[in-house]
């Protein structure tokens, strides 16, 4: 019942949702309301996902960019495995649900380090993204007209007043209903992550072992 709410309250937004500076604007189509209640649908139903992501970390003095793989339950469980560039490679960082470990693959016996959780990482996950907009009681509903198709744009605030993360919107194709990118945005609009999706599987068998420290 609190989904269905969540969903009607986000309905009333996109409704309302006019045009917008950077491009945006409110769905006006018969075909775009009906691809946003695919797109609401597939969110609820994502239990987990494993996607090819490349991941751009921008600073004010510069930027990082990783080539990943992530592996994601919606319970919170992930790993990511950092796949590029070369003096990273290998990297993985597990979180089972209850805590988190680095694993070095530079260092002999890819020694294991635990870590803390930091939005910085938890925020590039789909699934967080999810928990966000389903619990968010501001979240805006926008469509994106782009060379390579017609996309609908979520948004959703990101939790914790974190001083460089503040607002996150995800980019989905409304003919595969597939995630192409998530943006998440400083409290002055700037961009500080983009995770671009080059490969998404939704739903897929994730063994345990994949989260095992």
């Amino acid at each position: 019942m609190k989904k269905l709410l969540l969903l009607c309250a986000a309905a009333l937004v996109l409704l309302l949702t006019a045009c917008s500076a950077d491009g945006l604007r409110g769905p006006g189509t018969a075909e775009e309301l009906s691809a946003f209640e695919k797109i609401q649908r597939m969110l609820v139903q994502l239990h987990s996902y494993r996607a090819i992501a490349t991941v751009e970390y921008r600073a004010n003095k510069g930027s990082n960019i990783y080539e990943t793989v992530h592996h994601a339950r919606i319970t919170g469980e992930y790993r990511v495995e950092v796949t590029g560039p070369e003096h990273v490679a290998g990297n993985i960082t597990v979180n089972n649900g209850q805590s988190i470990m680095q694993f070095n693959a530079r260092v002999e016996g890819r020694i294991a380090v635990p870590v803390e959780e930091t939005p910085e990482r938890s925020e590039i996950f789909l699934t967080t993204f999810i928990r966000n907009y389903l619990q968010s009681q501001e979240v805006s509903v926008m469509v994106a007209d782009m060379d390579e198709g017609v996309r609908t744009v979520l948004e959703a605030v990101v939790p914790g007043n974190h001083p460089y993360l503040a607002l996150a919107r995800l980019w989905v194709d409304n003919e595969t209903l597939l995630p192409v990118q998530l943006i998440i945005f400083d409290p002055d609009g700037a961009e500080r992550i983009i995770i671009t999706y080059h490969a998404f599987e939704m739903n897929v068998v994730l063994d345990d072992a994949l989260f095992s420290l």
